[in-house]
């Protein structure tokens, strides 16, 4: 049991790199067309970007289905409960906390909540696909720090 929590941490903090190289690569890249809806303003509740919370849902439904169904890869479940719960705190992070899509009363305190919405924020400053900086969600380099 120890063994597969220790994977679905391992998998949460492997989600952020795959976060900041699908955010930098995919969405700024090939998939703009998708992202880009995410950095205009506009009245809409829901934006095309919101498509990738259903990309990235799919590799975590199918690693759980997976490993409940079977008990040589159950480990596989713990996989999917580790993007999971990325997936969860990227929700409260950054739809939520960041972009106030839930209105809901927060104010950073914490250093370290401050500077990863620094962070955010900065990368939001361009509206292009280029140029763009601070791909991380739940990381953020100290130079972010005001």
């Amino acid at each position: 049991m120890v063994l597969n929590i220790l994977i679905a941490i391992g998998t949460f903090f492997f989600m952020e790199g795959v976060a900041w190289f699908t955010h930098k690569y995919i969405m700024h890249g090939f998939l703009w067309s998708w992202h880009k809806s995410h950095h205009k303003i506009h009245p809409y509740v829901l934006e095309l970007n919101d498509l990738f919370a259903l990309v990235f849902s799919l590799p975590s439904i199918a690693c759980i289905y997976i490993g409940y169904g079977s008990s040589e890869l159950d480990w596989v479940m713990f996989i999917g409960i580790g993007i999971l719960g990325y997936g969860v705190f990227y929700f409260i992070f950054h739809d939520i906390i960041v972009h106030r899509r839930i209105k809901i009363p927060f104010r950073a305190k914490s250093k370290y909540m401050k500077r990863i919405m620094r962070a955010h924020y900065v990368h939001h400053e361009k509206h292009t696909k280029e140029e763009a900086e601070a791909f991380g969600f739940l990381y953020a380099p100290k130079k972010y720090e005001k």
